[in-house]
């Protein structure tokens, strides 16, 4: 593949971080218990996920996905990143926990704040740019009454993240985040288009979206539909920052670049590296 030409960009909403179209998402680096994957597969090994990182890097993604449910994606990160953490924008979440094969579930404005220290830590940085809150369904309960986004409203202020938002389940809840955050991380496939809504509002207000199941999880074969013909139905809504993609497969990931360039060759909102905007300091 021509590497030459860098994967397109586009805001997230009004926070001055620019994110790639595609954003490579880790779970399968860290877990492979209770996930919704059409087939089992293997966490790869430190030789393997670190080629996929710099294979990922040099095609122009820039944009990490994880999250403390993501088994020990985090950690692996933190070893993995060494180096070159100002290459990326990392994206990782509160409120989830996965331990003993099962979730659980805790959005208090302690565990909060212990949970973003604790991905500090994990990921060896300084700054997390994006956070987002894992929610558990109940999406109003969670935004109007748990305290999560106060404390990370609170961490912002504070210089430990640079946005935050929720990872929402329901249209009711990614409307009331859109309200009260940076942004959204919402589900919008060629197969569900049930949170077009929130995407429309977001376009309004101007807040970031990053797109989860851009691939449904793997099902799209199940209806006759492509990878491409999905990705490219998520990446023409124009309030859509980036679609997460959790692959390991290089050919996979491959595949979904060529067809998310295909797909913006004539976004006027993308710009080349280029055009970015200076990047806050963090630890290497």
């Amino acid at each position: 593949m021509n590497t030459s030409t860098p994967l397109p960009q586009r805001a997230f909403g009004s926070t001055g971080i620019r994110v790639s179209v595609l954003g490579l998402g880790t779970v399968k680096l860290g877990r492979n218990q209770d996930v919704k994957y059409p087939e089992a597969f293997a966490i790869p090994d430190d030789k393997a996920a670190a080629a996929l990182i710099a294979s990922a890097k040099a095609l122009g993604v820039n944009l990490i996905d994880t999250a403390p449910a993501y088994g020990n994606s985090e950690e692996r990160l933190g070893y993995l990143l060494q180096g070159q953490r100002r290459d990326w924008i990392i994206c990782t979440k509160v409120g989830e926990e996965f331990e003993n094969g099962s979730s659980r579930f805790d959005f208090s404005s302690m565990h909060t704040r212990f949970s973003i220290e604790r991905s500090l830590e994990r990921l060896r940085t300084d700054l997390l740019d994006i956070v987002l809150v894992h929610s558990d369904g109940n999406d109003l309960d969670v935004i109007y009454h748990s305290g999560a986004l106060e404390t990370l409203a609170r961490c912002k202020e504070q210089g430990l993240i640079r946005a935050f938002g929720v990872s929402t389940k329901t249209v009711a809840g990614g409307i009331a985040a859109v309200e009260l955050s940076d942004g959204v991380m919402a589900t919008h496939n060629a197969l569900y288009a049930d949170e077009l809504p929130v995407l429309n509002f977001c376009l309004e207000r101007n807040k970031g979206v990053l797109i989860k199941k851009a691939l449904a999880s793997g099902h799209l074969e199940n209806h006759g539909i492509s990878a491409d013909d999905s990705l490219r139905t998520v990446l023409a809504h124009p309030a859509v920052s980036s679609a997460i993609v959790g692959t390991i497969n290089l050919q996979h990931l491959e595949a979904d670049i060529r067809t998310a360039h295909a797909a913006t060759a004539f976004d006027q909102t993308c710009l080349p590296d280029s055009a970015l905007p200076g990047r806050a300091s963090r630890s290497a």
